[in-house]
């Protein structure tokens, strides 16, 4: 068997080009499509650049062209032959390389191929697990290995901008310490320490924290983080995070750095996004939008009519009122049908709140509750929403956090079922969080964001007092309604760190028991700071604009977090349970 010089390679096949007319080349790739016209073969051949059609004359070889009959699809060739501009009509004007095409007069096959399973096109439908079991060859075809690329160019111009920033890449370690606040870790069994385990990093959080500490001032990471949580089409087990932390810094400096970096990528795709990008308070935004996480391609805003029904004789609303509880209401110009608006009510009833109210403003209002509602509430209505002759007016009530929930996803699915999202991208920072969220789950109070995170001067009085008026120092980038990354100012002090520990509900103990070394650490000198983590796969995917992050993940799990290609998880042996010092039951 001869040996292969692959060095000798000229030119990638997606390369070629008019200019290279007349030119000799080599090239390599995989057997895209063959066909046979009688007295020619015609093989397009491909590698990660692209496409070139390669023809084999018995006229010009006859050995080129008595391989070319044994080749079928995905045979890897080298191929030798001379660029020849394409004959008069059949130029292929969908290809970059659709003027040329190379004349062969030598070609090897250096492997063969079964059939695939399925075929090797981008407009291919096929179910998505199949093309994760055989992922090898769903990456062959050219809009997976484009994404790939793509992502490549991402990272490559993330790291340029930060290094020029004064920033410095340093790697934080995998197996860390378990401190369950949060998702649930993975855990690593240690052989050398029985009944010892180290965690999974979910973050590098505490690391970064320290860096700091250290005095490195300004420092990233491609950090690859793990959660044990439940999947959806944003989250993976396992998931790249563009991970920064700077020193001596407010939430102004870290979210302007975040801008300048979000517009140098976007610049990948030929979009000049204007900065500053838009801020609203959380507040504002569950409010307005019904989700910390507002998709601001579509103008649909929700308003409170609290005010309007405080002396109502409407009983459903009249006990809202009694209980505490919040009324809701947007406007939309649309035409529905009584199936579709029962649709819409059975969908809001799915999400915790008993009903949907609706309206329709013709010369009169029109709904089979309308008896209902006196005319000063039915004119302050149309004030407060701006309604004109044609809108439907959708009314949810209900506790706070459910009926806010409840209409933000009506907000979502009316602006889904009306197409009103307007092409191109929405970014937003969405900040002033609460510190603390209760959780009737665990009777406690638990971090919005995490635990580390520094509450402002202004309200971190009422740590003592009233713990869910704490507002932080902390802020969300929000693209298109999907949350891209999350940051905050960290608490610097000992002493109010183990304040907040306090108000989580962690004893002292508890607390050096999980984050001794870091209180320790903040004993000798620690500078303000703070900082921020991007999802790096939720970025490419909107910039690509992807449907899900497996379609920019190389090797992706599924939604039931198994990889199909290799079958893990998977059992292990005894021997290697007994050398962990586990048993199953």
């Amino acid at each position: 068997m001869k040996e292969v010089n692959y060095s000798e390679r000229t030119h990638f096949c997606g390369d070629l080009r008019a200019s290279h007319i007349g030119e000799e080349v080599i090239i390599f790739g995989w057997v895209h499509r063959r066909r046979d016209h009688g007295g020619l073969i015609f093989i397009d051949l491909r590698d990660r650049s692209g496409i070139v059609q390669v023809v084999a004359d018995p006229q010009s070889s006859q050995e080129a062209f008595s391989l070319a009959e044994e080749v079928r699809g995905e045979f890897v060739l080298r191929v030798e032959g001379k660029v020849s501009r394409r004959p008069e009509g059949t130029e292929n004007p969908s290809l970059p390389t659709g003027e040329v095409e190379v004349r062969a007069d030598r070609i090897e096959i250096l492997s063969r191929a079964e059939t695939p399973p399925f075929e090797i096109e981008d407009d291919t439908r096929v179910d998505e697990m199949l093309r994760l079991k055989y992922r090898y060859l769903d990456l062959r075809r050219p809009r997976m290995t484009k994404n790939l690329i793509f992502r490549h160019k991402v990272v490559e111009k993330v790291r340029d901008f930060l290094d020029k920033e004064g920033f410095i890449e340093v790697e934080t370690p995998y197996l860390t310490k378990s401190t369950p606040e949060g998702a649930r870790d993975y855990l690593v069994p240690s052989r050398l320490h029985p009944g010892h385990f180290y965690a999974l990093a979910q973050s590098p959080q505490l690391f970064k924290q320290i860096l700091m500490v250290a005095g490195v001032e300004r420092y990233y990471q491609l950090a690859r983080c793990f959660r044990d949580e439940d999947l959806r089409r944003d989250r993976q087990p396992e998931h790249t995070q563009i991970d920064i932390e700077m020193s001596f810094v407010g939430e102004s400096e870290v979210m302007d750095l975040v801008e300048g970096m979000i517009k140098a990528v976007f610049s990948l795709i030929g979009v000049e996004l204007k900065t500053p990008f838009p801020r609203i308070s959380y507040e504002e935004s569950m409010l307005k939008y019904g989700t910390d996480k507002p998709d601001l391609r579509y103008s649909l805003v929700i308003q409170d009519l609290g005010e309007v029904f405080v002396q109502t004789e409407f009983n459903v609303l009249k006990k809202v009122v009694a209980e505490g509880g919040v009324i809701r209401g947007l406007k939309v110009k649309a035409d529905f049908s009584r199936r579709e608006l029962d649709e819409l009510t059975e969908f809001v009833k799915g999400l915790g709140v008993g009903g949907l109210i609706w309206l329709k403003r013709e010369a009169e209002w029109k709904s089979p509750v309308v008896k209902y509602f006196s005319s000063p509430e039915l004119n302050a209505i149309e004030r407060k929403l701006g309604v004109e002759e044609g809108d439907f007016v959708f009314i949810v009530a209900g506790e706070k956090e459910t009926a806010a929930n409840a209409i933000g996803l009506l907000r979502e699915n009316l602006a889904q079922r009306l197409d009103l999202r307007e092409e191109g991208f929405k970014v937003v920072w969405v900040n002033d969080f609460p510190l603390f969220e209760w959780s009737e789950e665990e009777q406690r109070f638990v971090s919005k964001h995490h635990p580390f995170t520094r509450p402002t001067a202004e309200t971190v009085a009422f740590l003592d007092k009233d713990p869910l008026k704490v507002k932080a120092h902390a802020y969300d980038l929000v693209i298109n309604g999907i949350e891209v990354g999350g940051g905050s100012l960290r608490i610097y002090q000992p002493e109010l760190q183990e304040k907040v520990f306090e108000t989580l509900g962690m004893s002292f103990s508890e607390a050096q028991e999980k984050f001794g070394f870091l209180l320790e650490a903040f004993r000798y000198g620690v500078p303000p700071h703070g900082g921020i983590a991007l999802g790096l796969d939720r970025l490419v995917m909107i910039l690509i604009g992807c449907k899900s992050i497996r379609e920019v993940i190389a090797f992706p799990k599924t939604q039931s977090a198994v990889c199909l290609m290799t079958g893990a998880p998977s059992p292990v042996d005894e021997k290697q349970l007994r050398e962990l010092h586990l048993r199953l039951e």
